[in-house]
């Protein structure tokens, strides 16, 4: 009798265990699409030869293939086989790091001399604002973070996931399709005093819109002013015009100033390292006590993460940097690729001005970097993908990279225009806010 007893609360247990495992995920949904990365899924899914993919931002050649850089080949020559595979330091590579706050903070920068800075080898550009973003949720647990409209829409996950508070701060005009300076001062001036401030070095993502030389330092001067702490994205340095550092003037602006900032740096775009997940956070300290104590609490927020950054890509980057010959061969290719971008974003204004389209482009070319803001909505979007295979994030953003002057790729925006008279290219002029 106890053993049957024993044995039918056994199968009882077993039968409430396994109905309770068994339901655990039924209340998981599927998650909604990355608005970056569904483009291409969708584009994948289409079998029109037609198609065109102008969505996520990655640097391609004419034939739309990608592009490794000859410097990145020679780096991988020399160091194979030349070195072991064991774990970095948390803090990863040191001479990888030491050569990234060069190009951030000057060749023969006093605050690198003076060690105030900490700075830690990240997962790329994410990596470094999901540290920075921890960071500041630890270290300074009631503040928030001010985020320009618009941005790259990843820099509202990281710091949402982060559990720190989001505002936002005006940055794109839509009429003028540039910046909307009066209103980026103006939430400035309105932020609680001592705010995080998210600003993008070069190349705004999604917009391509830059301030000028006089407004950043009008910006520098406003934030200064509030005691708000600057965080720079520079995930385009020397993508943008071609010289790193002309793309670094925003970030020396603020150094002249004697701001305390912080840096998120990477190599997927300037080097072509998307997956080897290379890049660079760096915090500037009052001293260089403050930089050791700092640089020791970064890697604690990593240690629980991924423990160690990957090697590979760090090699590379130390090994192109670190040579003079190499270093100088980076430089050329990377203004190649940038010089070839502005000549893109000059041939797409002439044709469309050519077809005789009685709208403005000159944000075209007055934009900079790998994107154009287009100004479209995205209703627009969705037909021109629905009606003519055109494939793009649904705020407009234009992937210059892939577009080949000359190409039945540049000549999309010929579709849009010489429909436009008959009304079924974007719904007509009336709506077109290309």
């Amino acid at each position: 009798m106890a053993l049957s007893r024993k044995l039918f609360q056994h199968r009882s247990s077993v039968s409430v265990f396994g109905a309770r495992s068994m339901s655990w995920w039924r209340s998981v949904e599927p998650a909604p699409k990355d608005p970056i990365l569904g483009v291409t899924e969708a584009f994948l899914a289409d079998p029109s030869p037609e198609k065109i993919n102008v969505g996520v931002g990655a640097y391609r050649d004419d034939k739309g293939k990608p592009v490794v850089l000859e410097c990145v080949r020679e780096a991988e020559r020399r160091i194979a086989g030349n070195l072991n595979m064991e774990y970095l330091p948390m803090g990863g590579s040191v001479n990888m790091v030491e050569e990234t706050l060069k190009l951030a903070y000057g060749e023969n920068s006093e605050l690198i001399k003076d060690k105030r800075i900490a700075a830690v080898q990240a997962l790329s550009g994410t990596g470094a604002c999901r540290l920075f973003a921890d960071f500041q949720k630890r270290f300074c647990p009631d503040s928030q973070i001010y985020i320009p409209v618009p941005t790259w829409a990843n820099h509202h996950n990281i710091w949402r996931d982060a559990h720190v508070p989001q505002k936002t701060f005006h940055y794109y005009h839509p009429q003028s399709k540039g910046l909307d300076f009066a209103g980026l001062v103006d939430d400035i001036k309105n932020a609680p005093n001592g705010s995080f401030f998210l600003l993008h070095a070069c190349a705004h993502n999604p917009t391509g819109v830059d301030p000028s030389e006089e407004q950043w330092k009008e910006i520098s001067n406003k934030i200064k002013e509030k005691g708000h702490f600057p965080f720079f994205d520079m995930a385009y340095q020397g993508f943008a015009s071609g010289d790193p550092e002309r793309d670094a003037k925003a970030i020396r602006i603020f150094l002249e100033d004697g701001h305390l900032l912080g840096i998120a740096q990477s190599y997927a775009k300037n080097m072509g390292l998307y997956g080897q997940r290379v890049g660079c956070l760096s915090v500037l300290c009052e001293d260089e006590k403050q930089a050791v104590a700092v640089k020791s609490q970064l890697q604690m927020l990593a240690r629980p993460m991924y423990s160690n950054p990957p090697v590979h890509g760090a090699l590379i980057v130390s090994t192109i940097l670190g040579d003079p010959d190499l270093k100088k061969l980076w430089l050329k290719e990377v203004k190649g690729m940038a010089d070839r971008i502005i000549g893109m974003r000059t041939a797409l204004r002439e044709n469309l001005e050519k077809l005789g389209s009685p709208l403005s482009w000159e944000h075209i070319t007055n934009q900079i970097g790998m994107f154009c803001y287009s100004g479209m909505t995205p209703e627009q979007v969705d037909r021109l993908t629905n009606e003519f295979h055109i494939y793009m994030t649904r705020n407009g953003r234009i992937r210059f990279s892939l577009l080949n002057i000359g190409s039945k790729e540049m000549a999309f925006g010929g579709k849009l225009v010489k429909r436009e008279s008959k009304g079924n290219a974007c719904g007509g002029q009336e709506d077109m806010h290309t």
